[in-house]
């Protein structure tokens, strides 16, 4: 075949005048988190403009326009996508990929193709695209002309399949739309499941149809304490909200878009002072008045109870004697009742239980819970606790769900198919897993954001107290040291637990999470021999150019730190 020199030499001119061919990229552009198992970078970039469009497979409908609809925000044109393969972004399924969460992105000057093993793959390699592109395209209002990908060839997938962050919304209570920001935010550190914590002492949070009192009552306190527990006083301010049940279907179907498990939290047997302030049958002792710590009540709520309405929402923190009577069998049917609604709302297979925290004073002299004990043989009160969750479990089962509760379920004996959440150090998640009862580990040393974030409290927000670092939780390590072999196998992830007692602002929430959330999220996703803190700092740094274009309320300690002395930090 013959080419004339003048098409040879126009071809030449071409190459080396194509900019998105030829560009030489800088490590700086490459600043994913979590860090991807591999990653390769090349010469050149893709240029999103007016001829970029999307080409998807027939079952990625979802991950397609939520690709499209990121690109046509960012640059303020109309995103095609479509099922056939002309586009040059395309999105696919591809069965040789093995980890069911695993994908592989390949960014070229002329195409970018993102491939999962699934269609939760390919939402992960959207959210790697999305950190390749500038920090500024997470602008509400600034449209950006021309958008650059420096190329790049990913093989990523999770080391873990239980990615997690709780949120407590009893305490304090989030609006929808911040329920839903904070789950985007996990999507962006591809986080996984979303521990949702509806019922407290201090408010029952979701609506159940066959008990209104729930939220009529329930989901309302006449005043909250005033400074750290114990307090200095009461405010004097009602306090209160709840989700409806179609508000509840909307944020799941937001979460599963997005390919985040919800699972919902209602506490018990402890921890149950807003549904006995409803329903006070609930309560070993209907009639005795509900204690509020060191007289730090409301005068509101006192007038109450003086008017002979004994039991009221709480009004302070910790952890109260007034817990669901074991012996009842109206509690039993009041929590099954509660269950049948909350099942359909949910899709996840967990439903978790609580079950920490619950003293046993009350069930020591209450005849019904001691009659319990007799007739089904139960040594102590922990074994009645043991038998309170048995039950709860089986009903669970029997309508498809397993239960995941604190460690303390452990006491009197671990219900059958528990999934165990270790927050009292890994202790109880050693002794399950060694047990063959899946482990989700949650310590308090490393996952408890509700700790302060630097020993100098007094410039920080109020906050429970304890301190864990943005190192310290990058430091840590989901699988114990104690476990080996067979049993490792048990650890599903880890998780952190954001308790608000101290949060009452979705500001507040978002500084105590950002960024040990982000530490977090590389922990649980990244192979253990990538994970190096002086490298994560970097890139960190490139990760809060984002946190501030998306407007978040971040904490700014580990970003005073000097690079050089990293290793030092604690």
């Amino acid at each position: 075949m013959k080419f004339s020199i003048s098409l040879i030499v126009c071809l030449l001119l071409f190459t080396c005048h194509n900019p998105n061919k030829t560009h030489q990229n800088t490590t700086s552009q490459y600043h994913i988190i979590p860090k991807p198992v591999s990653l390769k970078m090349q010469d050149g970039q893709f240029v999103i403009d007016s001829n970029t469009s999307i080409s998807r497979g027939t079952d990625l409908e979802n991950e397609g326009q939520y690709l499209a609809d990121m690109l046509s925000h960012i640059t303020g044109k109309s995103i095609d996508f479509n099922t056939d393969t002309t586009g040059n972004i395309q999105l696919k399924l591809d069965d040789a990929i093995e980890n069911k969460e695993g994908y592989e992105l390949s960014v070229t000057y002329d195409a970018i193709i993102i491939s999962g093993k699934n269609a939760t793959g390919v939402f992960y390699g959207i959210q790697t695209l999305r950190q390749l592109m500038p920090a500024s395209i997470e602008s509400e209002s600034k449209q950006i002309t021309t958008v650059s990908i420096p190329a790049v060839h990913i093989k990523d997938h999770p080391r873990f399949v239980y990615r997690g962050m709780h949120l407590d919304v009893a305490r304090h209570f989030f609006p929808v739309e911040f329920i839903k920001k904070y789950i985007d935010l996990l999507a962006l550190h591809k986080m996984n499941t979303f521990h949702w914590h509806l019922t407290e002492d201090q408010g029952w949070r979701i609506e159940i149809k066959k008990y209104p009192k729930l939220t009529e009552v329930g989901s309302k306190r006449y005043g909250t304490l005033i400074g750290h527990h114990p307090g200095t006083g009461n405010d004097e301010t009602e306090y209160g909200g709840f989700y409806t049940q179609e508000e509840v279907k909307d944020i799941v179907k937001y979460a599963t878009e997005r390919h985040i498990n919800v699972i919902p939290e209602i506490e018990l047997p402890g921890h149950g002072s807003a549904a006995i302030a409803a329903y006070p049958h609930l309560s070993c002792f209907p009639d005795e008045p509900t204690i509020v710590f060191d007289n730090m009540g409301s005068k509101a709520g006192k007038e109450v109870q003086r008017s002979g309405t004994p039991k009221i929402v709480q009004e302070t923190w910790g952890v109260f004697d007034d817990v669901f009577c074991a012996g009842n069998e109206e509690t039993f049917q009041f929590l099954e009742d509660v269950f049948a609604e909350v099942i359909p709302l949910f899709p996840s297979e967990y439903i978790h239980i609580g079950g920490d925290e619950c003293p046993k004073s009350n069930w020591e002299r209450c005849s019904p819970c001691q009659k319990r004990m007799k007739d089904n043989g139960l040594v102590d009160e922990h074994e009645l606790q043991s038998y309170f969750i048995h039950r709860i479990e089986r009903f669970l089962n029997a309508n498809g769900k397993k239960i995941i509760g604190w460690d303390e379920i452990l006491e009197g004996g671990l219900a059958p198919n528990a999934t165990v959440m270790s927050w009292r150090g890994e202790e109880g998640g050693i002794a399950a897993a060694k047990q063959n009862h899946d482990v989700i580990m949650t310590p308090g040393h490393s996952c408890y954001f509700d700790h302060y974030q630097t020993a100098d409290n007094m410039s920080e927000p109020l906050a429970i107290g304890g301190k864990t670092t943005v190192a310290d939780v990058y430091a840590y390590e989901p699988y114990p040291d104690e476990l080996t072999g067979e049993a490792r196998n048990y650890i599903l992830g880890a998780q952190a637990n954001v308790w608000t007692e101290y949060m009452k602002t979705s500001d507040q929430v978002e500084y105590m999470i950002l960024p040990r959330m982000t530490a977090l999220s590389e922990v649980v996703w990244a192979p253990i021999e990538n994970r190096d803190w002086a490298d994560f700092r970097v890139r960190l740094n490139s990760l809060k150019e984002r946190y501030e274009t998306m407007g978040l309320n971040y904490a700014k300690h580990v970003f005073k730190i000097k690079i050089d002395s990293l290793e030092n930090v604690q």
